[in-house]
């Protein structure tokens, strides 16, 4: 039988070679491999500024954080999305205000952002999910006017692009994954990027203790027995050379990897469009997908509503487990976090309070997608969807 998981991470000689130089030379803590992987990711986003973390939930938590965002600020998050999300705001005494989705996209809709500032409204985290990027320009636009901060959830924005500019680059700082589900990955570990010079100066000191100076500087310089001056509250969100230097390998082939990605979801795309209870991933001029993950929506029904979701949930349900007999993993695309037990009970939201969210965590479904997946195993996996009875 078939055992196709739904993503895996595939290590080639240059990473296992990479890594042992950190371990041979001794210094295995933040240094100079972490400089060359945030060098060749600037490269590659056309960033000005990389900072790298221990993951993307401390990268969201330590933008928030460098921006002033604290205790009685709400910030504006979408209600579909992983829980990091959340939970970044969450952990500086902040609250997240959830703002409903829409289902072409799975990203925060724009056309509701307004109705959800207040004058305690002090930054909006757009997500853009899947790799597919939010719809940026009403975002800045809304940013001007009520002076918000935007910080980009970027966790599966490698490789995807807004009217040609790749995300990360158009808020405040733009926040990435190197989670094992991601495109690149360092095992866990994340990317903050930034074009403002002095908040990057800002990061890089508080994800090092608020240190003013890294210990890899202090070490091979001329007094390195003096101990940094800690001129910020910091934290520990170093990434470690080790970690690194599997990133900065595969950065070399950062531009084959989104190519394969893209070529597997533009095949999926092909098999599929005949299915009329399956809405698969939007394409738009202005969006390069990234495809971090082929997340289509589950839609037996022309609309699906808070009266048959729960029914049309069951149904995706034994859909997913069918595959799963075959051998074929899936998953939901995320979960609509106003829906979780922390969130709901807190802030007493139902699920029925953001429609959108809640209708695509009980009917999202993402499909295997890796660059070594082969051929007999798409074609399996295509047979299987397609023949499918409903």
């Amino acid at each position: 039988m078939m055992n196709i998981p739904i993503a895996k991470t595939e290590f080639t000689e240059r990473e296992i070679v990479n890594i042992l130089k950190p371990l041979r030379s001794g210094w295995v803590v933040q240094g100079p491999f972490v400089k060359e992987f945030e060098d060749k990711w600037c490269t590659f986003t056309g960033a000005e500024n990389s900072i790298a973390v221990s993951n993307c939930t401390t990268a969201l938590h330590l933008s928030l954080a460098s921006l002033g965002i604290g205790t009685g600020d709400e910030v504006i998050v979408p209600a579909f999305t992983w829980i990091a999300t959340a939970n970044a705001v969450e952990y500086l005494g902040a609250k997240p205000v959830f703002c409903d989705i829409k289902l072409d996209t799975f990203n925060i809709d724009t056309s509701k952002i307004e109705e959800c500032i207040t004058k305690k409204t002090k930054a909006i985290v757009p997500v853009h999910l899947f790799g597919l990027s939010a719809d940026m320009d009403e975002i800045e636009k809304l940013s001007s006017i009520y002076n918000l901060k935007i910080v980009e959830d970027a966790a599966c924005g490698f490789g995807a692009r807004y009217k040609g500019l790749h995300v990360g680059n158009s808020g405040e700082t733009g926040c990435f994954s190197f989670h094992p589900r991601k495109a690149i990955t360092t095992g866990e570990g994340g990317m903050i990027t930034t074009k403002d010079g002095e908040l990057a100066l800002r990061l890089r000191a508080m994800r090092d203790h608020g240190a003013s100076i890294s210990d890899h500087q202090r070490h091979f310089g001329n007094k390195p027995y003096l101990l940094s001056d800690f001129p910020y509250l910091g934290y520990n969100y170093r990434m470690t050379d080790i970690q690194a230097s599997i990133g900065s390998a595969q950065m070399d082939r950062a531009n084959d990897i989104h190519i394969q990605r893209s070529a597997i979801a533009d095949k999926y795309d092909e098999a599929l469009k005949g299915l009329n209870w399956l809405r698969t991933p939007l394409h738009n001029a202005d969006y390069e997908h990234g495809f971090q993950a082929y997340v289509s929506l589950f839609s037996p029904v022309d609309i699906v509503n808070r009266n048959n979701v729960l029914n049309i949930n069951s149904r995706r349900n034994s859909f997913m487990d069918h595959l799963q007999q075959k051998g074929i993993s899936t998953r939901p695309g995320t979960h609509a976090v106003h829906m979780t037990k922390y969130y709901a009970n807190k802030y007493k939201i139902a699920p029925e309070d953001y429609l959108n969210a809640y209708i695509a965590d009980h009917c999202s479904i993402a499909f295997p997608l890796f660059p070594s997946l082969r051929s007999e195993e798409f074609k399996f996996i295509v047979n299987e969807i397609t023949n499918y009875t409903l």
